[in-house]
């Protein structure tokens, strides 16, 4: 089968296009033919060769990809739930074989059946922003309905998802954006939008339950102003984990009895059913912004690079993802 892998760690140049073995499922996973992966922040990091938190676990060489979606081929023995030919999404094993493959296997609680209304396309820009969203704001976050989430990154991949299901849950959603995407988070159901270029959010706001770090800025001085805006008890939640709170970031928490934590993404299969739920209600809808084949993956690892992509890129790795599995 062909899987898109790396050899050493560097720039775009060093994906290749490997032919090699089928993997077959343990007792407790799934193999999928995969139809399409999304392409997120965390690949073209990991191909760079990763951070402080990631790199211990890299291994070359390694398939790349941490969102599927796909077709169930063969079920382990001691797997229930699923049956072949099932259509399913969700995360591979990190940081075993990704999604840059025509299969994958994977631990089938890290899967659930994809979302009825949409195509295999949009279903693999979900998982592992969708999940590093919904763990961030429901675990973590603890948000519930009537409460005030600011949303730092809104127009990302996970702030985008992180404003649609806070507001789906009954949540008063601010986003923060730059000044070209405060329509962009408007569409997306926020109640209110901030121009971080233009605004200063720590003057604006107060009494906010939930703060949500999920932009690219690493500063724990803009860290401090969130701290501001929180009421007393609220919680600050980054998924930046590889910049850590410093020491007056937690003093400041500590001084409005509020709880500050860096997480990392979840892969739980029932929170993928919870989120099929809601696309197929129509609560959440799935911003691609483009969709490029396998063997153009280069590309699409230099435009994630770049920061200014509204929604998620997506590698079609057979010709019909554009499809839903019963068509």
């Amino acid at each position: 089968m062909k899987a898109v892998r790396i050899h050493e760690f560097g720039g775009p140049e060093v994906l290749k296009i490997d032919e090699v073995d089928r993997p077959a499922p343990a007792a407790d996973q799934l193999l999928i033919k995969v139809y399409a992966s999304g392409v997120n922040p965390t690949d073209w990091a990991i191909r760079e060769g990763g951070n402080d938190v990631l790199r211990p676990f890299l291994k070359l060489p390694m398939t790349l990809g941490w969102d599927a979606a796909g077709v169930v081929e063969e079920v382990g023995s001691d797997v229930t739930g699923f049956k072949k030919g099932d259509a399913v999404y969700g995360e591979p094993e990190f940081p075993g074989g990704g999604s840059y493959a025509e299969y994958l296997v994977s631990r089938a609680s890290h899967f659930a059946h994809k979302p009825a209304t949409i195509d295999f396309t949009a279903a693999a820009a979900v998982p592992l922003a969708g999940l590093t969203a919904w763990t961030g704001v429901f675990k973590y976050g603890k948000l519930r309905s009537g409460q005030r989430i600011l949303v730092q990154g809104a127009s990302g991949g996970v702030g985008g998802f992180a404003v649609q299901f806070a507001k789906a849950k009954g949540a008063y959603v601010i986003g923060m954006a730059s000044g070209g995407s405060l329509d962009y988070v408007r569409q997306l159901g926020a109640d209110e939008v901030i121009d971080y270029q233009t605004q200063q959010f720590e003057e604006l706001l107060h009494d906010i339950d939930l703060v949500l770090e999920v932009s690219p800025l690493r500063d724990n001085r803009e860290r401090l102003k969130a701290v501001r805006v929180l009421r007393e008890g609220g919680i600050f939640v980054t998924a930046n984990l590889d910049h850590p709170l410093d020491e007056e970031v937690m003093e400041a928490l500590a001084a409005k009895h509020a709880t500050g934590e860096a997480y990392s993404n979840e892969a739980r299969g029932e929170w993928l059913e919870e989120i099929a739920e809601l696309i197929d209600a129509g609560n959440v809808n799935v911003p691609v912004a483009r969709v490029f084949p396998l063997e153009e993956v280069a590309e699409a690892h230099r435009e994630s690079a770049s920061w200014h992509v509204r929604g998620k890129l997506v590698l079609q790795v057979v010709d019909n993802a554009s499809t839903h599995a019963d068509d």
